[in-house]
């Protein structure tokens, strides 16, 4: 076949082709051809079993990301950082908490939880707002809550959060992590963590500006995705003005942590 036959036979074949009606552009987006050859109400009930089964189904997700011991240079602690969500793609309850236990004064340095309606805004970002409760003893604050949570370019994950205390106080908090696998099973986990407060408030130890700043590595092996214990190290330190307030109390601002901990999630 000739060049020419070959070009008039695919142009016959493209103005065969059945075109989209004439009042194709007046129907709602997005126009699909099955709606001129079938019931609209039948369409439109194959679309929400589909939307069911692929995405609108209700379920479930928990993590402990990290649940680990903590040489705190000499003074141990326990952490669990964990949250879990119930819902739907686009719309979910989110649970967050963060508790630190201090072995040596056997009770609770630190013990945080939020209460999050999660929207998704974008196809790897969720709007996040609700309510957060510290329960450090003497010092109980509740919190408003408004941030976000997701994917950043490059595969950051990124949780990034503005608090609004009862008494009008407000801080912002900003997590970054990454996952780098240097084999299937075995993935180092760089973490960093700051948090802000826009003023002072002593009875918590807290001033204003940069507050505290936490940056860290862990190497975790999963045995399985849901299990994985790791390996790794922490740096933290109180800034500014919150290192006042720390070493006023007698304690050290900043110290290095070993770290030995768990990741699960089901």
């Amino acid at each position: 076949m000739t060049k020419s036959k070959l070009l008039a036979s695919i142009a016959s074949v493209a103005f065969a082709l059945p075109l989209a009606p004439a009042h194709a552009q007046d129907q709602p987006a997005p126009w699909s051809q099955a709606d001129e050859y079938y019931d609209p109400s039948a369409m439109a009930a194959a679309r929400r079993a589909v939307q069911e089964e692929h995405g609108g189904m209700t379920s479930y997700y928990v993590l402990a990301d990290r649940l680990e011991y903590q040489s705190h240079d000499g003074d141990p602690l326990l952490l669990l950082d964990g949250q879990g969500w119930w819902g739907g793609d686009r719309n979910r309850l989110t649970l967050k908490t963060e508790l630190e236990y201090d072995f040596d004064a056997s009770t609770f340095e630190d013990a945080e939880a939020q209460a999050l309606w999660t929207r998704a805004l974008t196809r790897y970002f969720d709007l996040q707002a609700g309510l957060r409760h510290d329960f450090v003893s003497g010092a109980d604050r509740t919190f408003g809550v408004l941030g976000v949570q997701g994917l950043a370019p490059y595969w950051f994950e990124i949780d990034a959060a503005l608090f609004v205390s009862g008494d009008g106080d407000i801080s912002a908090r900003i997590e970054a992590e990454y996952e780098l696998l240097l084999t299937q099973r075995l993935i180092l986990q760089p973490r960093t963590e700051l948090n802000f407060a826009a003023q002072s408030v002593e009875e918590v130890g807290v001033g204003s500006g940069l507050s505290t700043a936490e940056i860290g590595a862990r190497l975790r092996y999963e045995v399985s995705r849901q299990f994985a214990p790791y390996l790794g190290v922490s740096w933290s330190r109180a800034i500014g003005e919150t290192a006042d307030l720390v070493r006023a109390d007698g304690d050290d601002p900043g110290g290095v942590s070993f770290v030995a901990g768990l990741r699960l999630w089901f």
